[in-house]
């Protein structure tokens, strides 16, 4: 928590510290309340009288100390408030911008609904402990150490009564801390689970009413919703024993010193006023012991949230550039792989790619086919530094890609991965992704090139048509050609299409890749794809199988000698005959 504060405060550090001043002007003012009040009672009331002129000065004395003390709380608080957003600002901003630079690797080790608990409901919980730190964890222990002081000097003997309270309650605290912790972790991973299990629902709901499965992902939802409240109600268990345990001990204090402060105010060695005090002064220690144990209860509760945010924030990126050549830019796209090996963790006891040698020229159209799981995307991730390799390296424009810094290499690559995103905005707005200073003529003549201008000029609002998030308002073969021209917008040295036509029929397919051979010459092209057509015209067809290369040629050769794909070939063209 505090290596957080000290590192995310810079900006608002005027307000993270008049926040604890005005505090501590409050609680000044607020403590000499007490004072006027002994002075009504013993000297207004009892000592002259009932002086009404004595009475009405301190008593408009007091009500200025306490419209001062609402002045002054008032400016503590919103110095906190404004302390408090600028400080969960910023770790948020500072957790986007390091997921930004995770690998896919680190990508796969927080799946996204635990990143958007982390960035929402985590956040929220660190906030309300910032406030308490800010306001209560100053304001309690000065009240406690001005009432203390009060209190020792009016009555030093009957101040010892409540000094015994404090090894209790300190005991209490920790022993509710310790207990506290762990449950709250254990119940944000169930907020985690309920998260994903929603997100799950809603991407899926056309499948569920496709199948009619309703009252299962009803149950499903339900039975995460049941944990959640079994996990926050196991939390919270411990939790509320905090206040009846605090309540108990301070209430016990007041009666002894109630009883005990009363038999000297009989006997007249304390005034009534003083004893009147001397009780607001006791009850403001042991509030003030209140909150510090509330806002140490709250930081308990958030510590879980800020080890959370913290596994974000210390997470190394496996793929950096942090030794790499500023000034190198790609100059050509040639490709080569040299005895590349690659497994997704060090802990994996097998590659999912083995032995990689192959070279590919500048401005060279090659195909990729081969069953599924063939590890086809993975190798070509390996080119834009998606994944690091295992074993060997992968050069492109002659240098090998570590050499680059990530910004010049990947500007270098366009791909179209087979998971087809798009983001909320118009469909021009998508397109300037590829190149933020495009035209519009710029952006139709790729949407020409990927066969989406013909849906877009039907569309009402044509290119500033809103597309949701995820681009839900297009159907899976238009998205796939939007990111296609999307990735032409580039003007990459490589462009790599991983199984990019899937979802389009046939005569679009073909269009799209004669479209793309005119648009494409000079540009290195790799097209992974699941139909031979897509490929039958690269100058070379890499056949992958079990995350090896098994054979290498263009399509007359292959035909001639290699089973696999002759069969292959066949069997989809009897397909698209029939």
């Amino acid at each position: 928590m505090f290596r957080l504060l000290k590192r995310f405060t810079k900006d608002g550090w005027w307000a993270a510290l008049l926040g604890p001043v005005f505090t501590a002007l409050e609680v000044a003012v607020d403590a000499l309340i007490p004072l006027v009040m002994s002075d009504i009672i013993d000297k207004g009331i009892y000592g002259m009288g009932g002086d009404l002129d004595y009475i009405w000065n301190r008593g408009l004395y007091m009500i200025l100390l306490a419209v001062l003390g609402a002045v002054f709380g008032s400016l503590s608080g919103w110095f906190s408030s404004v302390a408090s957003t600028r400080f969960i600002r910023n770790i948020r901003y500072a957790m986007f911008s390091k997921i930004q630079e995770f690998s896919f690797e680190n990508i796969e080790k927080y799946p996204v609904p635990t990143v958007v608990m982390r960035m929402t409901a985590d956040m929220r919980m660190l906030r309300m402990a910032y406030v308490s730190i800010v306001r209560m964890l100053i304001r309690a222990p000065f009240n406690l150490i001005l009432s203390a002081y009060f209190v020792f000097t009016m009555n030093p003997s009957l101040a010892s009564i409540f000094a015994f309270t404090i090894p209790v309650l300190g005991v209490g605290l920790i022993f509710i801390y310790s207990k506290a912790h762990p449950r709250f972790r254990q119940m944000m991973l169930k907020f985690d689970a309920l998260d994903a299990n929603l997100e799950e629902n809603i991407e899926g709901i056309r499948v569920v009413k496709t199948f009619v499965r309703e009252d299962y992902e009803n149950k499903k939802f339900n039975a995460a919703s049941e944990g959640v409240m079994k996990a926050q109600r196991f939390a919270e268990n411990i939790v509320i024993l905090n206040r009846p345990f605090f309540e108990l001990v301070m209430y016990v204090c007041m009666v002894i010193i109630a009883w005990v402060g009363g038999r000297d105010v009989i006997n007249g060695t304390m005034t009534t006023g003083n004893f009147m005090a001397y009780i607001s002064y006791i009850r403001a220690i042991l509030f003030a012991l209140l909150m510090i144990s509330n806002v140490f209860l709250q930081i308990v509760m958030a510590q879980a949230s800020v080890d959370r945010a913290n596994e974000i924030l210390d997470e190394e990126p496996k793929v950096t550039d942090h030794d790499a050549d500023e000034s190198l830019n790609v100059e050509e796209g040639s490709i080569e792989f040299r005895n590349v090996s690659f497994k997704y963790s060090d802990e994996a006891q097998k590659n999912v790619l083995s032995n990689i040698d192959l070279k590919i020229e500048s401005g060279e159209v090659i195909g990729i086919l081969g069953p599924t799981g063939s590890s086809k995307s993975t190798l070509v991730q390996l080119i834009p530094r998606l994944y690091d390799v295992t074993q060997g390296e992968v050069l492109v424009g002659g240098h090998n890609v570590r050499e680059y810094k990530l910004h010049n290499l990947r500007e270098a690559v366009a791909m179209v991965l087979q998971k087809n995103t798009l983001f909320s905005g118009t469909i021009e707005e998508n397109m300037k992704w590829g190149n933020p200073n495009a035209t519009h003529e710029e952006v139709v003549e790729a949407c020409k090139y990927a066969q989406a201008d013909d849906f877009i000029q039907a569309m009402p609002m044509k290119y500033e048509t809103e597309l949701g998030q995820g681009g839900v308002n297009v159907s899976g073969g238009q998205k796939q050609r939007l990111c296609i021209a999307r990735a032409l917008m580039k003007h990459p040295k490589i462009i790599i299409l991983d199984d990019s036509t899937s979802a389009v029929d046939t005569d679009t397919d073909h269009r799209i890749q004669l479209a793309l051979k005119e648009k494409l010459g000079g540009m290195t092209t790799i097209i992974i794809a699941q139909r031979v057509a897509s490929v039958k015209e690269a100058s070379r067809i890499i056949i992958m199988n079990d995350g090896m290369i098994e054979d290498i040629g263009n399509h007359e050769e292959l035909m001639a000698r290699n089973e696999v794909y002759r069969d292959l070939y066949n069997t989809q063209m009897e397909g698209a005959l029939e």
